[in-house]
Parts: C-alpha cells; structure tokens; sequence
C-alpha cells in the first residue's frame, strides 16, 4: 500500500474519532479503545452503570459510518432466532404453492450493539457469541455468511445482577477489549449537561464506509511488530498465571486461571491498531502496555481469597506490568 493510501486511512480515522466527539462529551480513553478493537476487527465489551451513553455512542459511530447498524435490545425471554434469523412458510397468490423463506435477523449487519447481553439466557448468548467466532450463520443446513466488516459491541450493566445470566469465561474470551465505562468528569458532565438540554443536536456526517474499514483492518495487520515485542506481549500473558515460575507473588497467592494464547494476540493486534491511530508503522513496548488492562482485565480471575481481601484483575494486571521488564524501544511516544 502507498505511503499517501496509508495516511489518507489514518487521516480518515482522525475523522471518524472527531466526528463522534461531536456528539460524545469525554469518554476520549473509551472511544479510542472501540476504535482500535474496530480496526484491529475484534468485537468489544463495554461496562459501565447506566446513563454514561454507552448505546449513544455505538450509535454515533455507526452514524458516523456507511455501514449498516442493528440494535438488539437483550431480554431474559429473547430466542436464538430472535438474532439470527427464521424460517416462515410462504404462500403463493396465484398457485397456492407453499415454500420457506428465511428471514434475516438482526445479526446481519455491519455494526451490531448486543445491548445488556447478560440478561439473556446462555443459549441466545451462544448463538450472538457463535456468529462473532464464525461471521456466519447456519440455519437449515444452508451457511450464509455475515456482510464485512462485522463487528459485535456488547453492553454490559455492573449493577442490578440479580436474574442475569453472567458470560462464562471461555465466551468472555471471545472478546478483544473489555472496556470500562466511568462516570464523567464534573466540567464533563456540566458540558453534557448543557448539550443535551439544549436544541436538538445535529445529525453525524459518515466519513469511512466499508471499504476504507476494511483496508484499515488489513493495514493493522501489516503493522511492524518486532519478536521483543512479541517476546514482551507472551511474557506479559505468562506472568497472569500462577503456575508460572515467572509469575510475580501476588499472581501466585491471587489469581485462580491466567490469561490464554488469545490473550497474547489480542495484545499484539491491540498494539499494532494502538500504534496506526497514533501515525506510526511499528509497534512499541508502550502500545502494548495501552492495551494491556483491557485485553487482559476480562481474561484474569482472582481467586476467592483476592475477593475477600478486595483484590480486583485490575490491581493484579497493574502489578504484571511493573514486574514484567519491557523491552527498550528507540520509539519514543
């Protein structure tokens, strides 16, 4: 790819980043980690107590995009099919011949916000968490392939879990970030304030569409990564488990299960979209250590003595990062 295609994409994605922001008050450190899990073509979680505008911002950088965006509102009573699809028995006028059609569901879009996906029951999460894995759905022995770019946004709400059903691990695996969503700012949330009671706010123009999005998925990949910082990313992966001999103390009296193998190539493909939005064609140790706490924060779990002493993932990812001795790097960020 030429040198003008290259900056012309990381040009566009500045864009898309200042387009949301119009709309979106804060929340800087959380759009970009949605950016970077959007070109490095992983699915995101994001978690956060309600009114912090998760879904508002899903929706602006599908507004902010030529892509097709599907909203799924998640329901203790919502089926498998709900979200990818049925079959309905058509009849025709003029013959009276009957024949199946199958009907699309809301999974076949560009840009699918799976909103409070824990208050559905495992087999409908299954289902959404299937279609992530695979970007297809089979339904009665036909595979149809999902449109491309796909990418899955999850809300999730810390508070009022009673009747929820929890993602297990391995489907919490699935995805590349998990992203926490905090409260604003006081001058933050006096803007927000002042915004949204105001006149109605003006409508997103759409500055990337499919094709550039996906060229911006294939040039993270041609990011330069270096085997010291492969070498960094494994090591920061190997120090979460406790029967590591390389573990730091704390992971060894902590944590129950370390992080796995999908760890160490969401981290890489973290660091490798980390470095494109900020205009560099290499890696460094310092994208790495960007992406570590939402790369890793989902796929470390403390044990039952870290919870009753009140040692959270995010406290045990921290102190990963001070034992595990980064590469140097002659990047300077």
């Amino acid at each position: 790819m030429a040198d003008t295609d290259r900056d012309a994409l990381v040009s566009a994605a500045g864009r898309l980043r200042a387009e949301v922001q119009r709309r979106i008050i804060g929340q800087e450190h959380v759009l970009d980690e949605i950016l970077m899990a959007l070109i490095a073509g992983g699915h995101a979680l994001l978690v956060g107590v309600p009114g912090l505008a998760k879904t508002l911002m899903v929706r602006s950088l599908a507004e902010a995009m030529h892509l097709e965006f599907h909203r799924i509102q998640f329901t203790p009573d919502l089926v498998p099919s709900d979200i990818t699809g049925t079959e309905i028995l058509e009849e025709e006028a003029a013959s009276g011949a009957r024949s199946f059609r199958f009907v699309r569901g809301p999974i076949f879009a560009n840009i699918v916000l799976a909103d409070e996906i824990n208050r559905a029951p495992p087999r409908t999460q299954a289902a959404l968490l299937e279609a992530m894995q695979e970007h297809s759905v089979t339904a009665s022995g036909d595979t149809m392939r999902l449109p491309e770019p796909f990418f899955v946004l999850a809300t999730q709400n810390p508070i009022e879990q009673e009747g929820t059903y929890p993602l297990p691990e391995a489907q919490l695996d699935r995805f590349l970030f998990d992203i926490r969503v905090a409260y604003p700012t006081e001058a933050d949330e006096i803007s927000i304030l002042r915004s949204t009671t105001g006149a109605p706010t003006e409508t997103l123009a759409a500055v990337l569409g499919a094709g550039e999005l996906l060229q911006l998925q294939r040039l993270t990949r041609e990011i330069a990564a270096g085997d010291s910082i492969l070498r960094y990313a494994a090591s920061l992966v190997r120090a979460t488990r406790p029967d590591d001999q390389r573990a730091p103390a704390l992971v060894q009296q902590y944590v129950r299960w370390g992080a796995g193998p999908r760890a160490g190539q969401s981290l890489i493909l973290g660091a490798k979209a980390n470095a494109l939005l900020q205009g560099r064609l290499v890696a460094a140790p310092a994208d790495v250590q960007r992406v570590a706490m939402p790369v890793l924060r989902h796929r470390v779990l403390p044990n039952f003595a870290a919870e009753a002493e009140r040692i959270g993932a995010e406290r045990i990812i921290e102190e990963v990062l001070m034992r595990v001795e980064p590469p140097r790097s002659d990047i300077h960020l």
